[in-house]
């Protein structure tokens, strides 16, 4: 039983921490790329993870979907 829990914990912590903290920081990272050097490929693509993770978040939580 401790062995689920502890596993449970790992994803909760998962979830709630470490991927709300990476996709604000992709997010960030692609709005100073974008700042530095205009649009590009790369940043567009870390502003698209950020985006990412928010709707994941959002439809976890029961929100509705944006299309």
């Amino acid at each position: 039983m401790w062995l689920f829990l502890t596993r449970r914990l790992r994803m909760w912590l998962i979830l709630t921490v470490v991927v709300p903290l990476t996709t604000g920081l992709l997010r960030r990272i692609g709005r100073r790329l974008e700042r530095r050097n205009g649009p590009t490929s790369v940043s567009r693509a870390l502003l698209k993870a950020g985006d990412l993770g928010d709707r994941a978040r959002a439809t976890l939580r029961g929100g509705r979907r944006r299309d």
